[in-house]
C-alpha cells in the first residue's frame, strides 16, 4: 500500500487574506498561492511547502449558528504540531485570541482556540 497524507484542507471564511495573515503571523507560515475560484470566488493558499490550508470566500457566506460537532459533515478543528506550545500559545494570545481547553496526555500537551470566523484550532505539541 502507498503512503498517503494530507496536502490540504479548503475552508469557506468570511475574508481568505485576513485568515491567511494570521496564520502567517502565529504560525510562520507564508502564502503559496491565492487567485480566482470556483463560484467567482477567492482563495488563498497558506502553510509549507508539503501542506497547506486554504481559505476560501465567494464573499456573501453567512456564520454558521449551531454546533459543528452536531452537524453531519461538519468541520469540528483543524489540528496543528507545534515545536514550542507555550511560544505559540502567547502568539495566539498576542493576535487577540483566547485560549482554552488545556491538556496534557501521553503523548503530548494541547490547547484549542477559535478564531475570527469561529473556526476552531487544536494546537499540540508532541515533546
Amino acid at each position: 500500500m502507498s503512503k498517503t497524507r494530507l496536502e490540504h484542507v479548503n475552508v469557506t471564511v468570511s475574508d481568505p487574506k485576513k485568515s491567511a495573515q494570521m496564520m502567517c503571523d502565529i504560525f510562520g507560515w507564508h502564502i503559496r498561492w491565492e487567485g480566482a475560484a470556483i463560484h467567482e470566488g477567492n482563495t488563498v493558499h497558506v502553510g509549507s511547502s508539503n501542506d497547506y490550508i486554504a481559505f476560501y470566500s465567494k464573499g456573501d457566506e453567512q456564520k454558521f449558528d449551531g454546533r459543528s460537532y452536531d452537524q453531519l459533515g461538519g468541520l469540528n478543528h483543524i489540528a496543528l504540531v507545534v515545536d514550542d506550545l507555550d511560544a505559540t500559545e502567547a502568539r495566539v494570545k498576542k493576535a487577540g485570541f483566547e485560549t482554552e481547553n488545556h491538556g496534557s496526555y501521553e503523548p503530548g500537551r494541547r490547547f484549542y482556540f477559535r478564531d475570527h470566523d469561529n473556526i476552531e484550532f487544536e494546537v499540540v505539541c508532541y515533546r
